[in-house]
């Protein structure tokens, strides 16, 4: 069934309810997709209808709200966004010329415009967090929203002559038109009707999509604002590349969304990249990650709430401060549309932007543009205030609004670091390159943002190829003590042969973990000291029983820290945190370059601790004594995280401490998970156990 284009316009400029509809334009693409159907509102992701049907056609539009996460068990501060469905009855593709001509192209007028939050109040914001929460150890980076509020001019609210639904429509569909000649990089540019809602804009950023059973995440992080009228100079490019702080950003993003395609990829997927991603006013970096996915594509969604680049990291904490900073609920800011459906041999198909750089248009007139900016150890709070303007500034050029200057400061001639230059699109709705061959310079800066990373996550993995024998087989618990860090090392592990389990931290005190071959207590947010939080009761209990039974141990990071303390080390905050931080360190004699992410740790006086169990062999910083690694008879601990994307040798690291604390003996079957097990929410299985999911 077809619904023109032409219908549902007229539908809107006669007053009349056109009935949900969506019309996108997809990256690299010249044409608009026009959806319509029914409308549904489901509780869950795993209620969204999927029904058989033709590849010819999506099946399902999604709108997933950010309280949604709370399906994981995260915190969120609970505003009522309604998941909301589109079941896909009718199907047409334009050109992008053709839809431009006939969309509305009256200026949208608004009244009362402004953030929610002033900027000073933001930038408070910003330095509470760094302050509290990055420097109390409670994450490595997390992003806090504000939102620019705006009425329409001629939004009265909902009557029966539909007065203010064709208003919202009449505004979200002009706003389309102009981001579809101005913006261009975007991944999906888009106005989707609900029935109860008008949601608009254009969208940089893949969440996650599947195809052909391939799974694919996209993290984008790094900001560049553009000068006024183009490009940024080769110099300004340049410096982009190096600043660290954009650096560590998207460093950070990139272990976060390979954590979460530890859950959905069979082996964990693997690194594309970097580029550069350039919109009208704006570029970013970004990475592309892909592994084989053998899940529902609803569970994949799941799995994956919500992109690190609009929550932080570790997630689960990350959510927890956005709960406690907030000023309100999200409503659908850093949820995800999803476009559901099946291909031509009837595999589900997933393709999910991130709900970014959008307005929503209520029937009454209202407007939100909410916007957010990462927040990392290097932050400032006039760059984050500066940030959350750019990024705003396109939807909100689209809607005849301006927050303020979004690009002073900015310098640099246009075009000047392409070849040949970029122009917007014009009027025609011929679009912009998406892409074009960078300058050779800049194609070398981006290419050596790889060349102090682990080769394991950047290269193609054969199944057996890195088994270690003296390993293989053997049962390894992992403690999970609420960093998803944990299903990455899970991968290295069973790389090197090892049978994995985990068992999440309040499961410890009902779970017998003496018949494993060797315990890893994990890694996790907060301080080690803090006795009032049972996470850090529950790992000391593991790590004394395992000491006093002699049970192979290794400590990871938050794990680590626990098992300084056990053997007498002094554990304390760090003067400035280390997170997302990448240092080559001399582990016990040689170097090696690993990746940190911590904001306390031990320390140590001198190379040697003698302690209860037995002589312990420290790996100091030479300037303050803070302990990167100890090692004693059959145990171990790190405070780095060797599963990391920054720790260049990380496999080599675990190898090495593994198979020296454990004793000589047998190894056992080695078992690979079967594609069957796959499908079971990220289970991992030894011994006929299993633990709950990995995400």
């Amino acid at each position: 069934m077809t619904r023109h284009l032409s219908d549902l316009l007229a539908d809107v400029r006669s007053g009349t309810d056109p009935g949900p509809f969506a019309l996108l334009r997809r990256e690299g693409t010249d044409l608009v997709e026009v959806l319509a159907g029914t409308a549904h509102q489901v509780d869950r992701l795993a209620d969204i209808p999927l029904p058989p049907g033709p590849a010819t056609r999506p099946a399902t539009l999604a709108v997933v709200p950010y309280r949604q996460i709370a399906e994981r068990g995260f915190a969120c501060i609970d505003d009522g966004a309604p998941l909301e469905c589109v079941r896909v009855s009718a199907y047409q593709q334009v050109p992008v010329a053709t839809a431009m001509a006939a969309l509305p192209a009256a200026p949208v007028v608004t009244t009362r415009g402004g953030f929610d939050i002033t900027d000073d109040e933001y930038a408070e914001l910003v330095a509470t967090v760094l302050r509290d929460e990055i420097g109390g150890g409670a994450g490595a980076n997390f992003v806090l929203h504000r939102t620019y509020r705006a009425r329409l001019a001629d939004g009265a609210s909902a009557t029966a002559d539909g007065q203010g639904r064709s208003a919202a429509l009449t505004a979200g569909l002009s706003a389309l038109r102009r981001l579809l000649r101005d913006e261009r990089g975007a991944y999906w540019t888009f106005l989707i009707y609900t029935g109860t809602r008008v949601l608009v804009g254009a969208t940089p950023e893949r969440h996650v999509s599947v195809s052909d059973g391939l799974a694919m995440m996209n993290p984008i992080s790094g900001t560049l604002r553009h000068p006024d009228g183009g490009d940024p100079d080769l110099d300004s490019v340049l410096s982009f590349l190096a600043d660290p702080k954009e650096v560590d950003e998207l460093y950070m993003v990139l272990d976060e969304e390979l954590k979460m395609m530890a859950t959905v990829a069979e082996h964990g997927g693997q690194v594309v990249g970097p580029y550069l991603k350039r919109m009208s006013r704006l570029s970013h970096t970004e990475y592309l990650l892909a592994g084989r996915n053998c899940h529902d594509v609803r569970e994949v969604l799941r799995q994956t709430m919500f992109a690190p680049t609009v929550t932080g990291s570790p997630i689960e904490n990350a959510c927890r401060v956005i709960a406690r900073h907030e000023v309100g609920g999200r409503r659908y800011y850093a949820g995800v549309l999803a476009l559901l459906g099946h291909d031509d041999a009837g595999g589900q198909t997933l393709d999910a932007p991130i709900l970014i750089r959008a307005a929503e248009i209520g029937l009454d007139g209202d407007v939100r543009v909410p916007v957010g900016a990462t927040l990392v150890r290097h932050s400032t709070a006039a760059g984050e205030v500066a940030e959350t303007h750019a990024k705003a500034s396109a939807v909100l050029a689209a809607l005849g609004l301006s927050s303020r200057s979004a690009s002073s400061g900015a310098s640099g001639a246009s075009g000047a670091f392409g070849a040949p230059g970029a122009v917007p699109a014009p009027e025609s709705g011929v679009a912009a390159p998406v892409t074009r061959p960078e300058h050779p310079t800049v194609a070398r800066a981006l290419a050596a943002r790889n060349d102090r990373l682990a080769e394991f996550w950047l290269r193609q993995r054969s199944p057996g190829a890195m088994v270690e024998p003296a390993l293989a087989g053997r049962r390894i618990v992992v403690v999970d003590a609420e960093d998803s860090f944990t299903g990455m090392l899970v991968h290295l592990l069973r790389a090197l042969g090892l049978r994995v389990r985990i068992v999440a931290w309040e499961q410890t005190a009902r779970v017998d973990l003496a018949d494993a071959d060797v315990l890893v207590a994990g890694p996790g947010p907060g301080d080690p000291s803090d006795l009032t939080d049972p996470r850090m009761v529950a790992l000391r209990d593991v790590v004394d029983h395992a000491l006093r039974r002699g049970q192979p141990l290794l400590g990871i990071c938050l794990g680590h820290q626990v098992l300084a303390d056990r053997l007498g080390l002094v554990v304390s905050r760090r003067q400035l945190p280390f997170q997302g931080l990448q240092r080559e360190i001399d582990f016990f004699g040689v170097p090696r370059r690993v990746g940190l992410y911590s904001s306390f740790t031990a320390h140590g006086t001198d190379d040697l601790l003698s302690t209860a169990h037995g002589p312990v062999q420290l790996c100091r910083d030479a300037a303050d004594g803070a302990v990167h690694a100890l090692r004693g008879p059959g145990f171990a601990g790190v405070q780095f995280h060797p599963e990391s994307v920054l720790s260049q040798d990380g496999l080599q690291i675990l190898r090495e401490l593994l198979t020296a604390i454990l004793p000589p003996g047998a190894a056992g079957t080695l078992i690979r998970q079967s594609s069957a097990e796959c499908g079971r929410a990220g289970t991992i299985r030894y011994g006929g156990s299993a633990s709950r999911p990995t995400g």
